[in-house]
Parts: structure tokens; C-alpha cells; sequence
């Protein structure tokens, strides 16, 4: 023969670079996939369980020494509460209805105490459903359900995404492996510093400079802009960060003030009157009310983080009725009226749309007379919340949603003055828009522009 056979070392330098990148970056990429999947399967269950075990303790404490039986059986919507039921650990205590959940004799171990609570996957009226059975003392175990089908299909579109975003990184290293050979790796040694002093710096500041010529669009272009738009999009997040935390411990200062100051008195209490005393722990338990309503409305604010919750088709006509009744409830001196003249219907999140519409009953409420009247009002395509109170001053217009912002003649009364900043949040969140508005005759009015693609 006259020519010698090639081994891996004898072959060129660009190819052995090309071969070695791209086995790399292929194997990198079929790990980080495998143990993507592992991860958000885990994840996903693990929320699953969270909520289950959040059931439970509610239960617990609602129906702590009730007698065996089905506590709750309506779950075969996803928004529904979940199913429980009490199981005795002497089977002749079981009551006469059936149980709506399998009983095993596992479930009358944990019962007994002899065994640990544990979860298991069942299929309850056609649909997969995950069960936590967990003791609950004095012979008893508690059984909590959920609905688990988005769970599994949210691991069954994990499994497929990812099994083909494994096949296009084996295909991708392959490519980029070659084109690594074919330019050499300067651009990206330069990206690569430029993003390396970022890190370092932890400033969200530095911008990485483009290739010198104007008329490139490789990938590395791309990549340099696309990653110029991230750090634009994170200096703004971590500004509006530190101005709601800025805000915030401003706006805490003043009720933990008074908290401490009231606690010091009660802590006096033997140098008091009755009276004083009743008057110290009074302020005290209205101030740690304010404060938790306040912690409590940052925390839904700061929900913008979170991932995207399922959404259900909501209807409106019946959150609304739900909303006012609650309304009425707690403000028994103001009517309430509700005309609806359709039902429309949009995807969202029922609980955080109710929050909505109670943000701006309980706003209009307020600022209503006792006697005083809040009118609603549904069509296809808004919901609108009035008043007859003293409305909203020109100069306030504009700031009515901004967080924190509390009017003049609003200061005097109970809120934190995020409510409205909460409700406009919710509202962009579904698609729709919250605007405010003096209402003819006087009044405020607010409008809940109910988006056409609903």
C-alpha cells in the first residue's frame, strides 16, 4: 500500500477540533437534558405534594375530632378544592357511606400510627390523581386528593421538548463544532471576557460592544445583542427592586414604630389603668393587622416572579356575584348593586381575578358615606366599579395605580396603598386594562377593559 492509514492524531488540526467540540458539546447537551427532565419531573410532583400537604393542614385544623367520613369530594375540576376524607383504624367505626377514596390496609396503619404518611398516584373519576394519607391522631388518618393530569402532562411535553432539544444539541454540536473550526475562536474568546467582567463586577451596567462591522449577522451578533436586551431588561429589574424595597421599609417604618412603642406599654402593664391597658393592646392588635395586610400585599406584588400559573376559562358574571357578596359582608353599610348585561369569559387565574375585583370593591367601599351606594356594572366588554364618594382630584389621577401612593384625603384612612397598584398588576397580567376616571356626577370610576381576544 502506498498510502498509510489515518489514526485521530494524524488528522488535521481542524478537524480533530471539530470532532472534539462537537462530542463535547453533545455530550454536555444529552446530560444537561437527561437531568432537565429528572429535575422538572421532580419539581413539578414536588409542588404537587406541597399543596397536597398544605390541604392537609388545612383540613386538619378545620375538622380536627370529626367523625370518619368524606369531607370534601368535589375534585373533578382543576380549581376545585381537594378532596378528604377521616378513615378510622378500626374498620368496624367506618360510617355508612362509602369512602370516595381507596382505603387500604396501609391507610389503616397510618391510622394506627404504626406507619408514616406517605403519597401515592390513584385514578379517581377518569382522571389521575395524586393522594397523601397522613395521621391525624386518636386513630385516624386523613386522606387529601388533587387532580394530577396537568402534573403528568406537564412531564409527557417535558419528556418529548426535551428529548428534541437533546436531538437538535447532538445536531447543533456537530455544527458549531465545524463553524469553531472554520473562524477560530477570537469572537468568542472576546464575548466571553466582556461577560466574565460582568460576573465579576456584578454590574448590570457593562454592554458588550458588537463586531466591528455594522453589516454582520452571524451568531455571535445575535448573541452579543440578545444578551445586550438581558442586561437592559435586569438593570430595570434590579432598579425597580431596590425602589420597592426602599419603598417598603419607608412605608414599615412607621407601623413597626408603633408597634414596639404600644409593646412597651403593655410590657408596663402593672403601672397602667384598665382603661390604658385596653386602649394599648387595642392599638397593638389593629397595628400588627395593618402590618400583615401590608407584608401580605408586597408578597402578591412581587407574584410578577413566579411562573405562569394554569389558566381556566374564567367567567365573569359569576365572579362578580361572588365578589359583591363578599363585599357585603364586609361592609355592611354600603349597597352594593350589580347589572350585568352578558357573561363574557376570559383565561386566567380565578383566585387572582377575584382579588382584583375585591381590591376595587373594597377601594370604592371606602370611599363611600355609610348609606352610600357602589355600582357594578358587566358587558361583553368591560366591567366598570363606581362610587359616590368624593372622587378622585385631577393632580391624583395620574398616580392612583403607583404603589404606595395614597391620595390627601385618603391618608386618614386604613391601607397601605397598594391595592390599586395590586389590581392593575392582575389585570395586565390577563391581557385586560385598569384605568380610573372621575365619574359624571361625581364619584370615582374605574374600568376594566375586558381584552377582544377573550
Amino acid at each position: 500500500m502506498s498510502g498509510r492509514r489515518r489514526t485521530p492524531r494524524g488528522l488535521p488540526l481542524r478537524t480533530r477540533l471539530a470532532l472534539t467540540a462537537s462530542a463535547a458539546v453533545a455530550l454536555v447537551a444529552l446530560g444537561v437534558v437527561v437531568a432537565a427532565f429528572f429535575v422538572i419531573r421532580y419539581e413539578l410532583y414536588h409542588q404537587l405534594d406541597l399543596s397536597l400537604t398544605q390541604s392537609a393542614t388545612l383540613a386538619t385544623q378545620q375538622h380536627r375530632g370529626e367523625a370518619p367520613g368524606v369531607l370534601a369530594g368535589e375534585c373533578r375540576f382543576l380549581s376545585a378544592p381537594a378532596c378528604s376524607q377521616i378513615v378510622p383504624a378500626d374498620p368496624a367505626k367506618d360510617p355508612a357511606t362509602a369512602f370516595l377514596l381507596p382505603v387500604s390496609a396501609a391507610t389503616r396503619e397510618v391510622a394506627a400510627g404504626d406507619r408514616a404518611p406517605y403519597y401515592t398516584n390513584i385514578t379517581l373519576s377518569g382522571h389521575p390523581t395524586r393522594m397523601l394519607t397522613t395521621s391525624i391522631g386518636k386513630g385516624q388518618a386523613l386522606q387529601v386528593a388533587l387532580r394530577a393530569d396537568p402534573v403528568e402532562r406537564g412531564v409527557h411535553q417535558a419528556a418529548w421538548l426535551l428529548a428534541a432539544i437533546g436531538a437538535a444539541g447532538v445536531l447543533l454540536a456537530a455544527a458549531l463544532g465545524y463553524w469553531v473550526s472554520r473562524t477560530g475562536l477570537a469572537p468568542v474568546v472576546r464575548l466571553t471576557a466582556t461577560a466574565e467582567r460582568i460576573t465579576a463586577t456584578r454590574d448590570p451596567r457593562h454592554r458588550i460592544e458588537p463586531a466591528p462591522a455594522p453589516d454582520r449577522h452571524d451568531e455571535i451578533t445575535r448573541l452579543t445583542t440578545s444578551f445586550n436586551t438581558m442586561l437592559d431588561e435586569l438593570e430595570s429589574s434590579v432598579t425597580a427592586q431596590r425602589r420597592l424595597v426602599a419603598d417598603a421599609s419607608h412605608e414599615l417604618r412607621t407601623p413597626l414604630t408603633a408597634l414596639r412603642t404600644n409593646a412597651e406599654l403593655i410590657a408596663r402593664a402593672d403601672r397602667l389603668t384598665e382603661t390604658q391597658r385596653t386602649r394599648a393592646s387595642t392599638a397593638l392588635t389593629r397595628q400588627i393587622a395593618e402590618a400583615t395586610s401590608l407584608v401580605n400585599d408586597l408578597i402578591e406584588l412581587a407574584r410578577d416572579e413566579e411562573p405562569t400559573p394554569l389558566l381556566e376559562t374564567v367567567r365573569l358574571s359569576p365572579l362578580v356575584d361572588h365578589a359583591v357578596a363578599t363585599a357585603r359582608g364586609h361592609w355592611p353599610e354600603i349597597a352594593f348593586t350589580v347589572r350585568a348585561t352578558a357573561d363574557p369569559a376570559l383565561p386566567g387565574v380565578p383566585a387572582r381575578l377575584s382579588r382584583l375585583l375585591a381590591n376595587l370593591l373594597s377601594n370604592a367601599a371606602k370611599f363611600s358615606l355609610p348609606g352610600g351606594t357602589v355600582e357594578v356594572t358587566l358587558t361583553a366588554a368591560e366591567l366598570t366599579v363606581r362610587d359616590h364618594g368624593p372622587g378622585i382630584a385631577s393632580q391624583d389621577l395620574p398616580h392612583v395605580f403607583d404603589r404606595f401612593y395614597r391620595a390627601e384625603a385618603a391618608r386618614a384612612l386604613p391601607g397601605s396603598g397598594l391595592g390599586l397598584a395590586m389590581a392593575r398588576q392582575i389585570a395586565r397580567a390577563h391581557g385586560a386594562d385598569l384605568t380610573a376616571e372621575q365619574a359624571p356626577g361625581g364619584g370615582a370610576l374605574f374600568r376594566l377593559t375586558i381584552p377582544a381576544t377573550a
